[in-house]
């Protein structure tokens, strides 16, 4: 008789990666999740060694169940990108700790797996394999710019990231005011941080004077911001951006 099948945990995480100066876990993480984070012996991550740092963090908090050194860390097949992308890898053996009755959980390196970042392959091999799925409550860039932006929370769409090729991104760009325009649909993106000024100032010479664009920055650190305001205003007094902190970047044509 096959044991009863493990729970696979969305683990959200912190939005502090890559930052200096990290938050304390409790501060975006409820106690909760922690708890259960403290308590898996086995995960699914983007990368085992920063996995690892999170799962210190959380021992700092509530001690883990396990050495930290018996903990083990699967990692995600990366995908390949362009016109000859391979078919989807098979997402099967990272589950089989569940097949066998552990609870496993699967990390982003920040934020909620799968929402706007690798995962959701794995999540959907889960329901095909009759494992439960359980989202775990945190932080998740995308909603809470879109929360804060006051733009059109009814209807939005995530792009991801726009071409990085100037010609190209600006009428990636008028494409999206467009269809924004259109269905009256709030437009979220995404960037590299170290791109972050460089999408401003293409957005700022691409869109129409009275489309919105909110920006958000550095959500849920010390020195988060955020500025809603029209394509004008905007052009009247810019704000330079970091380099090396993230932000989202949301649109509303007028």
């Amino acid at each position: 008789m096959n044991p009863p099948r493990g729970t696979l945990y969305l683990m959200p995480n912190t939005l502090d990666f890559g930052v200096d100066g990290g938050l304390d876990l409790q501060d975006t993480l409820p106690l909760g999740v922690i708890r259960i984070a403290a308590r898996l012996q086995h995960w699914v991550a983007e990368n085992a060694k920063t996995t690892r740092a999170l799962l210190k963090r959380v021992d700092g908090i509530v001690p883990l169940a396990y050495p930290l050194q018996s903990i083990q860390i699967q990692e995600l097949p990366r995908l390949q990108k362009g016109p000859r992308q391979a078919e989807a890898p098979d997402m099967r053996p990272l589950l089989q700790a569940a097949m066998q009755g552990h609870d496993l959980g699967l990390v982003s390196e920040a934020g909620l797996p799968a929402v706007a970042d690798p995962g959701a392959t794995l999540v959907q091999a889960a329901h095909t394999l009759e494992i439960a799925v359980r989202p775990l409550s945190g932080p998740t860039s995308l909603l809470l710019a879109l929360a804060a932006s006051g733009l059109n929370g009814q209807s939005f769409a995530f792009v991801g990231y726009l071409p990085v090729e100037s010609a190209e991104r600006g009428r990636r760009i008028r494409e999206l005011e467009a269809q924004s325009k259109r269905e009256r649909q709030t437009q979220l993106m995404i960037e590299t941080p170290y791109r972050n000024e460089a999408l401003l100032q293409a957005l700022a010479l691409h869109l129409k004077p009275d489309t919105l664009l909110s920006v958000s920055c550095g959500l849920t650190l010390p020195q988060a911001w955020v500025r809603s305001d029209t394509i004008a205003r905007w052009k009247s007094r810019m704000a330079q951006l970091p380099a090396d902190v993230p932000a989202v970047f949301s649109l509303l044509a007028g």
